[in-house]
């Protein structure tokens, strides 16, 4: 479906978001290396988390810009210098990994980096180049101006779609969307199975985004029978905070298709 190499792999995908933030190991742990852990154990080898700069320019995996809801510290992020990141404690025990860090421990997992604010596009592309990890890394990011500056930075590194390409898939028809050239150096796109109301993942929306060689990847989905609907639409990969039901049932459903 795609030349990219982030995406070579059997499908479905099984994302660990955060690591697996609500799986029971990794209550209260988010982010960390210790819950990246936690999901290699179980069989993962994506890994979704989020990345911040800090005012020297290192690059943090973390996902609110303030410490205060998981380590109970107060200061932005990028308020912060990475000395003073190093104090931080998730859940009061574990320490705010570098990027860098992580690149460098899990080196057979592929990482979806979400890049949370506009100081960190250029550190998060340089750390990415020095860990040699252009292959293993997707870049995404909620903010499109961010996006297309990371794809203008590193055209070598797998991107997601933003949420205007996304709302544009959804939109408009399949022609148009050809004609237009969408893609824009995007190979998937990430998406909620709703968006308050609004239906975003249907059959149609799949067969869209894979006409033009995207996958479609749903988050944050973490009640089986929600994950089981959209992989019978076909979706590609499933992200996911509790890591342990989606492991399940992937594994029944390889069992089905082994029995058959």
């Amino acid at each position: 479906m795609t030349a990219s190499a982030y995406l070579d792999a059997p499908l479905p995908i099984a994302m660990a978001h955060r690591g697996g933030a609500t799986y029971a190991p990794n209550v209260g742990i988010e982010n960390s290396a210790a819950a990246f852990r936690n999901a290699v154990a179980l069989g993962y080898s994506y890994l979704e988390t989020d990345v911040h700069a800090s005012t020297d320019g290192d690059v943090f995996a973390f996902h609110d810009p303030d410490l205060e809801r998981v380590t109970g510290a107060p200061g932005l992020i990028g308020g912060l210098s990475s000395a003073q990141l190093e104090h931080a404690l998730i859940g009061g025990r574990e320490p705010v990994p570098r990027l860098a860090a992580l690149l460098e421990e899990f080196v057979d997992c592929r990482f979806n980096i979400d890049v949370k604010d506009d100081r960190a596009v250029e550190p998060v592309v340089d750390v990415v180049r020095s860990c040699h990890a252009q292959d293993r890394v997707c870049l995404a990011s909620f903010s499109h101006r961010r996006l297309r500056s990371l794809r203008a930075l590193a055209p070598d590194i797998a991107t997601a779609f933003s949420p205007w390409e996304v709302a544009c898939l959804r939109v408009f028809p399949l022609p148009y969307l050809r004609r237009t050239g969408l893609r824009n150096g995007g190979v998937c796109v990430q998406v909620p199975p709703h968006w308050g109301r609004l239906v975003v993942v249907t059959s149609r929306f799949v067969a869209n985004a894979h006409a033009l060689g995207l996958q479609v990847h749903a988050w944050t989905v973490d009640q089986p029978s929600e994950m089981a609907r959209l992989l019978d639409l076909g979706v590609d990969g499933v992200v996911s905070d509790r890591i342990d039901l989606l492991a399940d049932l992937l594994a029944e459903r390889r069992r089905e298709r082994g029995a058959r």
